[in-house]
């Protein structure tokens, strides 16, 4: 069984995929010159935090209404929570920065962000893949998000060994290096949101 045009479930999908899109952009290209402008942006952040956490709730409360939905309810939920979970990590990086007054992310950080924002994208495309039941595409989909979380475990190495070698200051490192393991989490949650696409997938299809 799949999606229908216009079905509750692919709409409110769509919505917290939507709204992943765009903080995700958000979070990328925000420009930071000052401490002030931190604080915008992780009250930002939050708004968009808050928002995708009333799209999971209304999942539920549907999902708690309707007797038969259009594909497995736990695997709505699962792909509710796990998109969730990558704006839930975004949100807590952007309150990290804030809170050690970090105004210029540096060559690596930007690496990360890059390849969320492309897991975010990517993202969005598989979701509005599922109303039309195009399962192959929706893959392809969910292997690029991989690569993506890939290449965040070779950033993070490269970040760190280079944290060590250069920073003298214990707190900078240890600051620096709790946002460079957060943001490879973030891409690791990207992750499990490809590999609840799998599982749809490997049901229905």
């Amino acid at each position: 069984m799949v999606f229908k045009k216009k079905d509750k479930f692919a709409i409110l999908l769509s919505q917290i995929a939507g709204n992943l899109k765009v903080s995700a952009h958000y979070f990328a290209d925000y420009k930071i010159n000052n401490v002030s402008d931190l604080k915008e942006f992780s009250s930002t952040m939050k708004d968009y935090e808050t928002k995708g956490d009333s799209y999971v709730h209304e999942v539920i409360l549907d999902l708690n209404k309707v007797f038969i939905t259009p594909i497995e309810r736990e695997d709505i939920l699962a792909l509710a929570m796990s998109m969730d979970d990558v704006l839930d990590g975004l949100e807590h990086t952007s309150a990290m920065f804030e809170m050690y007054s970090i105004t210029q992310a540096d060559e690596y950080m930007l690496k990360f962000v890059v390849a969320i924002r492309q897991c975010s994208d990517e993202i969005e495309a598989a979701v509005e893949l599922l109303s039309t039941k195009k399962w192959i595409q929706i893959r392809e989909h969910a292997i690029k998000i991989k690569d993506y979380e890939s290449k965040c475990d070779g950033i993070l190495r490269q970040s760190i060994k280079h944290l060590f070698n250069t920073e003298k200051d214990p707190i900078r490192i240890i600051q620096y290096k709790e946002i460079y393991e957060e943001l490879e989490q973030i891409a690791d949650y990207c992750q499990n949101v490809a590999n609840t696409f799998e599982t749809i997938i490997m049901k229905n299809a």
